[in-house]
């Protein structure tokens, strides 16, 4: 029997299947993206930090956004000329249609590219600095990660059960370059009352590897599951035993009275082996990843609960270019406690410690002066004497990248050509480009340069910055951990990316495949290329929405 209604409408409603079938998917997605939007904005009235305000590049989003509508057109085209018969058009236009999806996701790839080199800190003052981490100096040793100093008798805890294999070879490889090795501190007994259980004791002077720590996680996990059974089996006996001193109660009843003989199956539980210590014989230091480690005074604790007992290092984290400063969460502190801004940003670690920022801060404060005036000759007054617009709490307590590179430009006289600063619309700063090489700097005035504390070789317009680990609150990429606005930006771009994808695959399907179906009927395949065009102008509309509330409110 034939499904009806494949190609030819209903006389009722005017709809074949896949149209109504569309129509209904496409009511859910609005369900789903109407609930992500409100979400946003509900949370972003009731932020309890400053909320980032024009943070995204708008010049890629623009872009992206004729480009999607560009491609509701070509869509457009491409089923019309199905209805004219025109194969080759319809080629075309899809072409055209599924290379501009794929020119929007190569656009979006470049600013999430960008999100992810770029590193924030949050200072424990809250104020906040941005920029790129430097990774290696001179001599290739790799710098902006936690080094842990290990003597003679410091001790490495490992817990069994989530240990991670790398970390541990990590910690092998130093140790064998220095010469030292780690060995079990103590035995390791998995088997309390069964001296046949050989095969979960451990004896101590083991060295570590990797092996011996899966084999003691194995114990371990054997040793619960056989404590488990017992537990379970005696407490079955116990309800046995209570039930016929119970008669006519209900199990809730008498619950309170049922236990596990504890005395009876202790002689046959084994060992539960908590975590394996090993020590050092010898001085060697390890370094991790900042975000691996939970740090501490005299130990360390990394993610997986290992628990390294040495002397935590210095380990400052190093910008090699920093590119913005953001006073906006300390003020926000600041006046809950009553602090006026400019005495909290005054007593601030970056203003206390590095002669730049000062210098940048008060450049800073003039322009806000000057921008005070435009905005007081543009708006005028209202009737009570007070500008009808004044600066924005962004443009006051935050200097981005941009006005380091006009202050890069006013001061030292550095210029990039038209094209350069296109690039940066799309990929951040020129580093390269507006900080000059040493004959450059000290051509300008070398003088002031050692003034603020700065070498020869220091950077003009974005600076070194090297700031305690003590100092540190909270780092992160300008990833979904940052912030609940790039949590929400990435979840909502993601998923439309998604339907992107999922989109152009279904219409190049359509390209490629689609020849058959027009030749069996060419109204079947232009029914398809409908529905698919109707979900292309729901990506579409959803992108119309996305643009305006992340990019440019």
């Amino acid at each position: 029997m034939e499904i009806p209604y494949i190609v030819n409408a209903r006389k009722d409603t005017g709809l074949f299947n896949a149209k109504i079938a569309i129509w209904l998917f496409l009511a859910s997605e609005v369900m789903l993206f109407g609930g992500f939007f409100s979400a946003y904005v509900f949370l972003r009235l009731g932020a309890d930090y400053p909320w980032p305000e024009r943070t995204l590049p708008v010049l890629p989003g623009l872009i992206n956004t004729f480009v999607l509508i560009g491609s509701s057109v070509t869509v457009v085209f491409a089923w019309a000329a199905l209805k004219l018969r025109n194969w080759r058009q319809f080629q075309i236009y899809m072409w055209i249609t599924i290379l501009c999806a794929l020119l929007f996701m190569v656009l979006k790839g470049v600013e999430y590219n960008v999100k992810f080199h770029h590193q924030a800190v949050r200072l424990d003052d809250y104020s906040v600095v941005e920029g790129h981490l430097a990774y290696y100096d001179g001599t290739h040793i790799e710098k902006n990660r936690i080094n842990i100093q290990l003597t003679e008798g410091s001790t490495i805890v490992y817990n069994n059960l989530r240990f991670h294999a790398k970390w541990v070879e990590e910690i092998l490889a130093e140790a064998k370059a220095a010469g030292a090795t780690l060995k079990l501190a103590a035995d390791v007994k998995g088997a309390e009352g069964y001296s046949d259980e050989k095969e979960t004791y451990f004896k101590a002077g083991a060295p570590l590897t990797v092996e011996l720590l899966e084999k003691i996680a194995k114990a371990q996990i054997s040793a619960r599951n056989h404590n488990q059974t017992l537990r379970s089996k005696a407490l079955a006996d116990a309800w046995e035993i209570a039930k016929p001193k119970h008669p006519g109660q209900s199990d809730w009843e008498y619950s309170d009275k049922v236990s596990i003989d504890e005395k009876a199956i202790k002689p046959k539980l084994l060992t539960d082996i908590l975590g394996a210590t090993f020590k050092v014989d010898k001085s060697f230091e390890v370094s991790f990843k900042p975000r691996d480690v939970k740090e501490g005074a005299e130990q360390s604790k990394l993610r997986d609960d290992t628990v390294i007992n040495g002397t935590l290092l210095p380990s400052p984290m190093e910008f090699h270019y920093m590119d913005a400063i953001d006073f906006q969460y300390l003020v926000m502190k600041a006046e809950k406690k009553g602090i006026k801004p400019e005495v909290a940003i005054a007593n601030s670690w970056l203003m206390q410690n590095d002669p730049f920022v000062r210098e940048i801060w008060a450049w800073h404060e003039a322009e806000i002066t000057k921008l005070r005036q435009r905005l007081k000759d543009d708006y005028k007054l209202d009737e009570k004497g007070e500008p009808n617009r004044v600066p924005t709490h962004k443009e006051m307590y935050r200097i981005g990248w941009k006005e380091f590179a006009k202050y890069g430009e006013e001061k030292h006289k550095i210029d990039l050509s038209g094209t350069d600063k296109l690039k940066e619309e799309f990929m951040g700063p020129n580093y390269n480009a507006r900080n000059p090489d040493e004959k450059e700097a000290t051509s300008h005035n070398s003088n002031e340069e050692a003034s603020h504390g700065h070498d020869s070789h220091a950077p003009l317009t974005f600076p070194h910055l090297s700031i305690p680990r003590e100092q540190i609150g909270f780092a992160s990429k300008f990833a979904p951990a940052w912030n609940t606005y790039y949590a929400i930006y990435f979840t909502i771009t993601g998923l439309h990316g998604l339907h992107v994808v999922g989109g152009a695959i279904v219409l190049a399907y359509y390209l490629f495949f689609g020849r058959r179906m027009y030749d069996e009927n060419p109204e079947w395949l232009c029914n398809r290329v409908e529905v698919g065009g109707l979900f292309w102008h729901f990506v579409d509309l959803v992108w119309i929405f996305v643009f305006p509330i992340l990019y440019l409110m």
